[in-house]
């Protein structure tokens, strides 16, 4: 069970992207990136995970000076130290470990940016490790009920995650093989 709802993470994300961000500028930016569609992030939400992560304090209010309109000054969140390990953390996590087509592995690669190309590598081989686990225990299910002698209903329903999970292993060694020859553009060894 991941600490942090992906509204959370998100928010994180965004805030340290931004260093300080404001409750509207976030929902500008959810509205931009399409976050409402593939990760159920809505107004309200955004609120709320606002105040969480200001209650764990993950983040921290500044009043800002800038006023435009007539509402009251809007508050800019800032990352805190504690929320910048967080961040870092759920970033690995989502890498690493979330199970094919899962938003959370979507938003962790959205947050590239906030960790080292050496992390992310390290993160995503543990992910194809993860995935080839997940793969190992979907396939003895299947051969423990019949395997390919089960109706077809019921194959389809181990065949699907089988090519999901192939899937996914295909386009985490491109994002692997893509983030080694960018370091070793720039001059680093892993």
């Amino acid at each position: 069970m991941h600490t942090l709802s992906n509204v959370e993470f998100m928010l994180l994300q965004m805030i340290a992207e931004h260093r300080q961000a404001s409750g509207y500028d976030i929902m500008k930016l959810v509205e931009q990136r399409g976050y409402k569609e593939w990760a159920n992030i809505g107004t309200t939400s955004i609120y709320v995970g606002l105040k969480k992560l200001s209650d764990k304090g993950w983040i921290s209010p500044e009043t800002s000076d800038e006023k435009s309109g007539k509402g009251p000054t809007p508050t800019r969140f800032v990352l805190t130290e504690a929320g910048i390990r967080k961040l870092r953390n759920e970033i690995l996590d989502s890498l690493s470990s979330t199970r094919e087509r899962d938003n959370r592995f979507d938003l962790g690669l959205a947050a590239l940016p906030h960790i080292g190309k050496e992390e992310a590598v390290i993160a995503l081989r543990k992910r194809l490790d993860f995935l080839g686990q997940a793969s190992i225990k979907i396939r003895q299910k299947y051969e423990s009920q019949g395997g390919a002698s089960l109706p077809l209903n019921v194959r389809a329903l181990f065949l699907h995650p089988f090519s999901l999970i192939e899937s996914e292993q295909a386009f985490v060694s491109r994002l692997i093989h893509e983030l080694l020859e960018e370091a070793s553009r720039h001059g680093q060894n892993y």
